[in-house]
């Protein structure tokens, strides 16, 4: 359910969600999954032993909001090819089709747009394996923003200008409290898949699938009800 900090939400234009552990449960395995694969490219790449580059991987996530960042700023690695290979999952293997987000999606008007620190292809695959793939436009990954990621606040601008959208007509979903920030500071309104004590955020969200009572949408919308 949500939990109402301070404002209502505001008439928005655009529902701009993050992908990964957002629009899919943590427990799935997926993120599992690319994590490790992470974790596997840091020790070939820097020819590390795994618990060392469990650190160095720790050390980018908390320096530079992601591990590409830190392997491009401090080694020049060529982002495409790591995104290639951490993203190379079959999501099938961990997702299913998500009829009760499709339907609350289905009823709510506004645009909605992906923004992820992942490539846009893994956005498409995972929207793909949860059938929500219609429902999003533009889907927004590293390629996309020039490979700048969340935190950074020129992510932030870069996909505001793509989606074509105001910071204060843009509703921002985020399971990651760090990347809440920025988008605050912009304008946007924040919604953190969470609770209170894990980050600020204008509103909080349990599950993702009770999106739709932000907007006054009560019950899951495909029940009947």
């Amino acid at each position: 359910m949500i939990g109402m900090v301070s404002i209502p939400v505001p008439d928005v234009d655009v529902l701009l969600f993050d992908l990964d552990n957002t629009l899919y449960p943590r427990d799935s395995g997926l993120w599992k999954e690319i994590d490790q694969r992470i974790l596997g490219y840091v020790c070939r790449t820097l020819d590390l032993s795994p618990e060392n580059a469990r650190t160095v991987q720790k050390r980018y996530w908390h320096e530079y909001g992601t591990t590409i960042m830190g392997l491009i700023a401090e080694y020049g690695v060529a982002p495409e090819p790591y995104l290639a290979h951490v993203h190379e999952v079959d999501a099938t293997r961990y997702l299913a089709p998500n009829p009760t987000l499709a339907a609350t999606l289905a009823l709510l008007p506004q645009r909605k747009a992906i923004f992820t620190n992942a490539s846009s292809a893994h956005a498409r695959n995972v929207l793909s394996a949860l059938d929500l793939l219609p429902y999003f436009d533009p889907l927004v990954g590293m390629g996309e923003l020039g490979y700048v990621s969340k935190p950074q606040r020129l992510a932030y601008e870069r996909c505001l200008a793509l989606v074509n959208v105001a910071p204060e007509r843009c509703l921002f979903i985020e399971d990651s409290p760090v990347n809440l920030p920025p988008a605050r500071e912009m304008g946007m309104v924040t919604a953190l898949l969470g609770q209170p004590d894990q980050g600020e955020a204008d509103y909080y969200l349990t599950r993702i699938e009770d999106v739709g009572s932000l907007f006054g949408l009560d019950g899951d919308p495909d029940d009947g009800r």
